[in-house]
């Protein structure tokens, strides 16, 4: 079984999307959802760690309010999916491989949708980081490590950071091939974007030379606003990077 947790902060939103797509699923699933319309929480780390220790399944399937399963088979054959995966940390519907350019995933999104990649996948595919919109761990994985609050203390990057940290422990972190569809376009940002994102990096510079993410790329080894001033120096040691580690 499958225990969904979701922070929502509007109930509409919630019942025309995910909600909607959850009433007609061909297997049985727990439902555990975090309120935060009145700002509660103060990130996503800190509601999702709540959440996901109330779950009782095999996997727990964390996903945003505004997401449509568009199948009532998908929470069936995601979880056959999911016992057939070797050494399993964490997998998700949106990813990025190492010194890759394009997203792995086949989910569409934006009004009206789109594709997010036009790389269609028919068999899940190991990368370096997920999206947020929609990732699952098992419980047992879980229970080992939670997410970060302390470096995402805000809504970003929480399962980039659990992606990287999963990998060190030996886990793999794989894209499944899943078609949903997400009604934000997936590029909102707030202002402490950056200030997790410098956290991030420094978190893990000891262990990635690089990091990859939906959002863009970046190497650890020099602070974010040196990067951003003088991208040709970013590019140029991503090269090196790259030459060294193929």
């Amino acid at each position: 079984m499958i225990s969904i947790v979701c922070v929502y902060n509007n109930k509409e939103v919630l019942n025309d999307f995910l909600i909607k797509s959850l009433k007609n699923q061909s297997v049985n699933y727990e439902l555990i959802l975090m309120d935060n319309t009145t700002g509660n929480f103060s990130s996503a780390a800190s509601a999702l760690n709540k959440g996901g220790k109330k779950g009782k399944g095999k996997y727990v399937m964390f996903v945003h309010q505004d997401i449509d399963l568009e199948s009532s088979e998908w929470l069936e054959d995601t979880e056959k999916t999911l016992d057939s995966l070797e050494n399993l940390g964490i997998a998700g519907v949106a990813g990025i491989a190492k010194w890759d350019e394009d997203v792995t995933s086949n989910i569409t999104h934006d009004i009206p949708p789109e594709r997010v990649s036009e790389r269609v996948i028919n068999s899940p595919v190991e990368v370096q980081t997920l999206d947020e919109c929609l990732f699952i761990i098992p419980r047992s994985v879980f229970e080992i490590l939670k997410f970060d609050e302390a470096v995402c203390d805000d809504w970003h990057l929480y399962s980039v950071d659990y992606s990287l940290s999963i990998k060190k422990r030996g886990y793999n972190v794989y894209v499944i091939p899943s078609n949903l569809y997400h009604r934000s376009p997936g590029d909102s940002l707030s202002d402490k974007y950056e200030i997790s994102l410098k956290k991030l990096l420094k978190k893990h510079r000891n262990n990635y030379n690089a990091i990859f993410t939906t959002m863009g790329e970046w190497v650890t080894i020099y602070p974010l606003n040196v990067q951003a001033r003088l991208p040709w120096l970013k590019d140029k040691t991503m090269k090196l990077y790259k030459r060294i580690e193929k």
